[in-house]
């Protein structure tokens, strides 16, 4: 019997912990934000941060997978918050980093394989007399009830637990048969398994939301409508990121201006980006900037509306 045994998910998450840098934009600005991850999928990341974020908020993510051979970067959006555990949904990978995930997920072993039952645990008169009030004997725990166990609410008084595992005493006339002692442990078993059950949904609440949140059409989802001249989008910018000079450009003495296939969204967002031209080394650095621009809605007939444009990155020493 397991309180979780039915639950699985369309986007697969594999448990990780490793370094994560998250980008905030806060009054013009960028900070870092240092975390460390618990799980990973293509669907986004869950990991512990040194500060709280808001719901809704855009943020750079930036980490690198084991074994990888160079770190992976994108855009998220805070899904779920629970105190420091932050769930994130990327915004826009490209091809190439679904694929870094994918072949690092092929070695791993998803969350949403069958979970261990809880196992029974014998608790003999003896042991169960020295066992003090308040304090629950040593239980084995299956690895899900061991990472929940710090958010279980105080449901079920600690006293009332201990009683539940402590042999009834008998007269000494009388003898505890088999069948009952049985059915004790049966008992405190269940209990342990409905308390678990009850930690591990309140867990993945949260994360079965965020899935959720990947298929559905929004904003992002919508096709382009238009097609519009960059001077015009020019006029909309509201928020421009000047890009990261590549140090081996630099020392290269290396200029241009890169140019950008992008899709802007009806939130204004960049949501799609492809290079048209422009040096190599150089457009890496110039995408990543581009991702954080921000553009007021682009409207026809007065209902804002996604469009195709394309923008241009200067690099100048």
């Amino acid at each position: 019997m397991s309180g979780l045994s039915g639950v699985r998910r369309r986007i697969p998450r594999y448990p990780v912990a490793i370094p994560v840098d998250i980008t905030v934009l806060r009054s013009g600005t960028t900070a870092s934000i240092p975390g460390r991850s618990l799980d990973l999928g293509e669907g986004g990341v869950a990991a512990v941060l040194a500060a709280e974020l808001q719901l809704g908020e855009w943020v750079g993510v930036q980490f690198q997978l084991p074994n990888a051979a160079q770190a992976l970067q994108t855009k998220a959006v805070v899904r779920h918050h629970n105190q420091l555990r932050c769930g994130f949904e990327f915004q826009g990978l490209s091809p190439d980093q679904r694929s870094m995930i994918r072949s690092w997920a092929g070695n791993s072993e998803p969350l949403n394989s069958a979970i261990e039952p809880a196992v029974p645990v014998s608790v003999s008169a003896s042991t169960a007399g020295s066992v003090p009030v308040g304090v629950v004997a040593p239980v084995p725990t299956p690895p899900l009830l061991a990472k929940t166990a710090a958010h279980l609410p105080a449901q079920i008084p600690a006293q009332t637990v201990a009683a539940a595992i402590q042999p009834r005493r008998l007269p000494a006339s009388r003898k505890t048969s088999d069948a009952a002692v049985k059915r004790l442990l049966h008992m405190t078993l269940a209990l342990l398994v409905i308390v678990g059950g009850w930690a591990g949904w309140q867990w993945y609440r949260g994360w079965e939301q965020l899935e959720e949140r990947v298929a559905r059409k929004d904003a992002h989802a919508q096709a382009p409508s238009a097609k519009v001249p960059a001077e015009v989008m020019e006029r909309l910018l509201i928020r421009k990121i000047e890009p990261t000079y590549p140090d081996a450009a630099r020392r290269a003495n290396l200029q241009g201006v890169v140019v950008l296939d992008a899709v802007i969204a009806a939130d204004g967002t960049v949501v799609n980006i492809r290079p048209r031209s422009g040096p190599d080394a150089l457009i890496s650095s110039a995408m990543d900037a581009a991702r954080w621009w921000r553009f007021r809605p682009y409207r026809v007939r007065g209902e804002a509306t996604a469009v195709e444009t394309t923008l241009s990155v200067d690099f100048r020493l």
